[in-house]
């Protein structure tokens, strides 16, 4: 069975920092689209970043310059690092999964809070 598991959200004042951890298994997510996504309270759930096979990132223009997203292939995990965040960022963040065929795939989430 091919899960997501999110790890690493928690409560965090205004400029601090946190790293988000994503571990998948059941399959090979070497040729996977991997990437991250967030849903604020009460808004819709939207692209924060992705990466691809190759290692090519893009960010939101909302998190450019802040957030940076990596993967290690040889652990099946994806990272989200956090950093300068800001109430806005508050969200419970998703970890998705696209392979080059079939259906995608879903964390369960984790919650980020940014306090003022």
């Amino acid at each position: 069975q091919v899960q997501l598991l999110e790890s690493g959200g928690g409560l965090v004042q205004a400029g601090g920092s946190l790293t988000l951890s994503c571990a998948g298994s059941g399959t090979i997510f070497r040729f996977h689209v991997m990437g991250w996504y967030r849903q604020p309270p009460g808004k819709e759930r939207e692209l924060v970043a992705v990466i691809t096979w190759g290692g090519t990132t893009t960010l939101s223009d909302s998190v450019k310059g802040r957030f940076t997203i990596s993967r290690d292939n040889a652990k099946n995990t994806v990272s989200l690092q956090m950093n300068s965040l800001k109430p806005e960022d508050t969200a419970v963040y998703y970890c998705n999964s696209r392979p080059p065929r079939g259906n995608e795939y879903w964390g369960q989430g984790t919650q980020v809070t940014v306090s003022s």
